[in-house]
C-alpha cells in the first residue's frame, strides 16, 4: 500500500465547517475507492455499481439516508446519477450528513455534479501515482515532497548535489523513475507479486477495459473503429502538436468528430493538451495545442510497445509526472507549451501567481549550453517574471547554465 498525498487534503477539506460531501474523480483503476475507504474507515461503504442494490438505494428519501446512512462512501456514483439528487437533499435537510462520491467517468458525473451539487461540495482529481507516491512503503508513511514540488511551494531551490550519483538515496530514486517510465504508475502495478510480463498483460486490459466501459459511457458509438485509430495515432504522436486535418484524413472521419475524440481523451484523464501561450501580441506563435498521455505504460501498450520511453514520450512521461505532482499537492498552476514562428521552443510553461517556470525536456545523456538557447531571453517575450528555468534530461550532473537556468537529471527533479 503505497501513501496517498492528497489525502491530507481530503482530510482537511472534511473537517468540521469545512466540506460535507466530497467527490473523488479520475480514470479507472487510480485507487479512489482505496483512497476513500482509507481515508474514512468510519464511514459506511456502498457499491454503487452492484445492480440490484442500486435500486433499492435510488428508492431511498433523505430521511432514511440520514437514518441509515448518515456518513457514507459512494463508489462509481455515476451508475445511478438520480442518487446524487438524494445526497443533495440529505446534505440539505440534515447538518449531521456527511459523505464521499467516486466516479471513474468525468462527463457523467461531473454534469450531474454542477447542476446538482454546485456549492456543496469539493471535488478532487485523482491520477496514478506520483514518484513521490511510489518511493513510499505504507499508507501511513510520510511523503516527502520531489525537489520540483519543494521549488513550486517555496519558490527557493532546494539544497542539491553536484551530481544525482552524490545523494544518499539516489539508488532508490533512480529505481522508481526507471519503474515509472517503464510500467507507468497505476497502483495496481506495484504489487511485488508481479513481474514485467504481468503489468504490461494488465496495460493491455486495461486499454481494452477502457474502451469497452469508459468510451461507451462518454458517447453511444455505432463503430469503434475510427476512435480506437485516433486513440492509437495520438499514442503515436504523443509529445507533438495536435494537427487535427492530419488526424481527421487518417482516420477516415471529419475535423470537428476528431476534435470529440481527443475530447473524450481528455475527460476520461488518458490524456493532456497543453495550449499554446499567446499572450504577447508583437509576437508571431504557433497555436496548435500539444498532446501528451498522462501515463507512459498506458502509451505503449496502445502501440503494444515494450521498453523504456523514447525522445517525445519520455518528453510525456515528464509533463504527465509534473502535472500529476502539481495536482497531488493542489497548487495552482496554468500548462502551456510555447513556439515561436521562427523556431523558439519552450515544452513545459508553468504559469503561477509569481510568474513563469519554464522546462525543457530532454533525453541527452550530457547537457551542454545549446541545449538552454531557447530558454534565455524569456523575459522579452513573458507577461509576468521568469522565476526560473530548467533543463531535464537523462545527464545524471547538475550544472548552472546561467543566473536562471539549472540543468538537473529528470529523475532527481522529479523524486
Amino acid at each position: 500500500m503505497k501513501a496517498r498525498l492528497v489525502k491530507r487534503c481530503l482530510k482537511d477539506r472534511s473537517s468540521p465547517g469545512q466540506c460535507r460531501i466530497l467527490i473523488l474523480t479520475g480514470a479507472r483503476q487510480t485507487g479512489k475507492t482505496t483512497l476513500a475507504r482509507m481515508s474514512f474507515p468510519d464511514f459506511a461503504y456502498i457499491a454503487v455499481d452492484d445492480p440490484v442494490m442500486r435500486i433499492q438505494y435510488s428508492s431511498m428519501n433523505a430521511s432514511q439516508w440520514h437514518n441509515s446512512f448518515p456518513s457514507a462512501v459512494l463508489d462509481e456514483v455515476q451508475k445511478a446519477p438520480s442518487l446524487i439528487e438524494s445526497i443533495k437533499s440529505a446534505h440539505d435537510q440534515y447538518p449531521g450528513t456527511r459523505y464521499v462520491l467516486t466516479g471513474s467517468s468525468q462527463l457523467l458525473l461531473l454534469n450531474k455534479v454542477r447542476e446538482s451539487l454546485a456549492g456543496r461540495c469539493a471535488i478532487f482529481e485523482i491520477f496514478p501515482l506520483t514518484i513521490p507516491e511510489i518511493l513510499t512503503s505504507a499508507w501511513e508513511e510520510e511523503i516527502r515532497h520531489s525537489f520540483f514540488q519543494s521549488f513550486l511551494e517555496t519558490g527557493v531551490l532546494p539544497e542539491y548535489k553536484p551530481s544525482f550519483s552524490m545523494e544518499h538515496d539516489f539508488a532508490k530514486r533512480e529505481e522508481a523513475f526507471r519503474y515509472y517510465l517503464y510500467n507507468g504508475a497505476y497502483p495496481a502495478l506495484i504489487d511485488p507479486a508481479l513481474n514485467d510480463d504481468s503489468r504490461y498483460e494488465w496495460l493491455k486490459d486495461y486499454v481494452r477495459t477502457y474502451l469497452e466501459r469508459d468510451v461507451r459511457d462518454l458517447a453511444d458509438f455505432r463503430s469503434l473503429e475510427p476512435f480506437v485509430k485516433l486513440q492509437k495515432m495520438t499514442s503515436l504522436i504523443t509529445g507533438n502538436l495536435v494537427n487535427y486535418s492530419t488526424l481527421a484524413r487518417s482516420a477516415g472521419v471529419s475535423i470537428p468528430t476528431i476534435r470529440r475524440f481527443i475530447n473524450y481523451l481528455e475527460l476520461s484523464y488518458q490524456v493532456i493538451l497543453l495550449p499554446s501561450w499567446s499572450r504577447n501580441i508583437s509576437k508571431r506563435l504557433v497555436k496548435s495545442p500539444k498532446l501528451h498521455y498522462l501515463d507512459p505504460g498506458v502509451q505503449k501498450a496502445i502501440i503494444q510497445k515494450r521498453g523504456m520511453p523514447a525522445g517525445n514520450e519520455f518528453e510525456s512521461a515528464v509533463v504527465g509526472e509534473i502535472y500529476k505532482q502539481t495536482q497531488s499537492i493542489q497548487y495552482p498552476v496554468s500548462y502551456f507549451h510555447l513556439r515561436t514562428a521562427d523556431g523558439r521552443e519552450v515544452d513545459l510553461l508553468l504559469e503561477t501567481e509569481r510568474g513563469y517556470i519554464a522546462i525543457e525536456i530532454k533525453t541527452t545523456g550530457k547537457v551542454a549550453t545549446p541545449d538552454a538557447r531557447h530558454l534565455k531571453d524569456l523575459d522579452s517575450i513573458l507577461d509576468k517574471p521568469l522565476i526560473q528555468a530548467f533543463i531535464l534530461s537523462e545527464d545524471p550532473v547538475t550544472r548552472e547554465i546561467s543566473d536562471k537556468i539549472l540543468a538537473i537529471p529528470a529523475a532527481m527533479f522529479l523524486s
